[in-house]
């Protein structure tokens, strides 16, 4: 007698979670919220505590990002909604649940998933799940929003984010994205030239308490908003033909 199994639903990744439990993650949901109706920004940045970086200033120059935030994306009118921690599920939540309603955006940069490996413990196909839900829901949420999807960065967290974003990658850049309104970018070498870590290029090693490299050094950043610009800047002007 043939045994009935129910359908696998899909992995907890690509499942929509929020955070709503930490007063902090609460807070600056809230708070997006009010932002993103008050602007109605054409570009919005969609991701982890790599893009919440951008909304820090002072203290030694490594740790400064607000300058970069300002020198290549204020023309954008942008808003960033980054938010340390997420992962792909937690980002799912936000874009199911209002970051992307009734404002329209032109471009959203979106990167994700790297706090899905050690955090979480997921695989990078879990990862790469999740990645493709955060997508199919801005399709439905924001049709008319052409995506820039960055490439999971090169890191020395631990040995599952170190080897799965590297997997990530490799799977993302072997799709064909034409015609899908998504345009993805791998900024690898920006802190791994010719495939080698430099940590050097991370701000983790020169904390009070150091960590492994995972965030790039403000310096590092603006090399990064420096590849990012001319592509949000030609996703725009393809917007308005």
């Amino acid at each position: 007698m043939a045994l009935l199994l129910a359908a696998a639903g899909p992995p907890p990744s690509a499942t929509p979670a929020a955070r709503l439990d930490d007063p902090a993650w609460r807070a600056r949901f809230a708070a997006k919220q009010v932002e993103l109706r008050q602007k109605r920004p054409e570009v919005v940045f969609l991701g982890d505590s790599i893009f919440q970086n951008w909304e820090k200033q002072g203290g030694p120059a490594w740790d400064d990002y607000r300058p970069g935030w300002e020198r290549y994306f204020d023309r954008f009118d942008a808003v960033d909604l980054g938010f340390t921690g997420d992962t792909t599920a937690n980002l799912l939540w936000r874009v199911e649940n209002g970051e992307l309603d009734a404002i329209h955006p032109k471009v959203a940069v979106v990167l994700i998933g790297i706090n899905d490996f050690c955090g979480a413990g997921w695989s990078a196909g879990d990862t790469l799940a999740g990645i493709d839900a955060v997508l199919a829901a801005m399709r439905r949420r924001a049709p008319g929003t052409k995506i820039l999807l960055l490439g999971l960065l090169p890191n020395g967290w631990c040995e599952a984010a170190r080897s799965g974003a590297a997997s990530v990658d490799r799977a993302l850049a072997a799709r064909h994205w034409a015609g899908s309104g998504v345009t993805y970018r791998d900024l690898s070498e920006l802190l791994a030239p010719h495939g080698v870590l430099d940590r050097s290029r991370f701000a983790d090693p020169l904390f009070a308490v150091p960590g492994p490299p995972l965030h790039p050094t403000a310096q590092t950043q603006v090399r990064l908003a420096a590849a990012i610009a001319p592509a949000i800047a030609a996703l725009l002007g393809a917007a308005a033909k």
